[in-house]
């Protein structure tokens, strides 16, 4: 059994399964929901206007996702939250790519990059953008969710492992912008060449997966990505709770342990632990969900350069 498939988007999990896996009894068309907002976004990127035929597209996409990589955000449909748009940043991070023409959005762990295609849409430039996840089909299978090519819609994907450091270099954060020009975003196989360049990085579902160990080893890796200008910031959500630790947890017969920051200790790694103390504005917020049967806490974070 795949560990991953207990968690969000691909990466190099570390959960600890702790009892027999049973299969899902429930269809991978129960999950199916659209909000007005989410309709919209979804008719005007795919082209498709009936709500059936939207439906029955997604719906593909999905099964077809599914057997490939058995993870419960293709299961549960979280790929259609429109998550970066829910953030109280989010309208920041527009003028930010609107304001700086260099500016670079990156989408760590994006999926099928919806996120990304969502900030696009509302005025970021596209030939700014970076989406990665760990296989390339998870491009392949974004162009098909909207009905889009490489040559039709040219989103930059560099597939690979963020804890392999031909993928990613951990270095300090930058306190200047990098001497060096600009990458070609195009021609990327990796995202060292982004050390110090990335005005905007988003990681939602991702941080949830790892150890404790492992997840401030992600958040310095992220630290050093990003751009030195005030207003640059790293921001998504993921899985808390109200008190830090390693949780045991059950859902729909899978058992697992998850390792859970709170706001007060998700701040503190990042406020002086990845950052020089004062040099960022370390902001979580915890708010409760309930979706697919099962209640919890989800940690909606953004860390912003001073």
């Amino acid at each position: 059994m795949d560990t991953q498939a207990l968690t969000g988007h691909a990466g190099s999990g570390d959960l600890k399964v702790s009892a027999v896996v049973k299969p899902y009894t429930v269809p991978l068309a129960a999950a199916y929901e659209l909000s007005p907002e989410q309709a919209t976004f979804f008719k005007a990127q795919t082209g498709i206007d009936d709500d059936d035929d939207l439906r029955s597209h997604i719906l593909k996409v999905q099964e077809k996702a599914y057997e490939i990589f058995p993870y419960t955000c293709i299961r549960s449909l979280t790929f259609l939250q429109l998550g970066i748009a829910n953030l109280p940043e989010y309208a920041h991070i527009i003028k930010l790519g609107q304001e700086r023409p260099d500016g670079i959005l990156v989408d760590i762990g994006c999926c099928f990059g919806v996120d990304a295609r969502k900030a696009v849409a509302d005025g970021f430039p596209l030939q700014n953008v970076v989406t990665t996840d760990l296989k390339e089909e998870f491009f392949d299978m974004g162009h098909a969710l909207f009905n889009t090519t490489p040559t039709t819609y040219p989103i930059n994907f560099v597939p690979g492992d963020v804890f392999n450091p031909n993928m990613l270099q951990v270095v300090p954060p930058f306190d200047k912008p990098p001497a060096t020009e600009k990458p070609q975003l195009s021609t990327l196989t990796s995202l060292s060449p982004l050390a110090g360049r990335c005005l905007v990085i988003y990681a939602a579902n991702f941080f949830h997966m790892f150890s404790e160990e492992n997840q401030l080893q992600l958040a310095k890796s992220l630290a050093g990505l990003l751009s030195p200008e005030p207003g640059s910031m790293i921001c998504g959500e993921h899985v808390g709770n109200w008190k830090k630790g390693l949780f045991h947890q059950e859902h729909q017969g899978r058992e697992f342990d998850m390792f859970m920051h709170c706001p007060e200790s998700w701040n503190a790694i990042w406020d002086g632990e990845v950052f020089a103390k004062g040099k960022v504005r370390a902001d979580a917020r915890l708010g409760q969900v309930e979706r697919n049967g099962l209640t919890y806490f989800r940690l909606q974070w953004s860390i912003v350069r001073l």
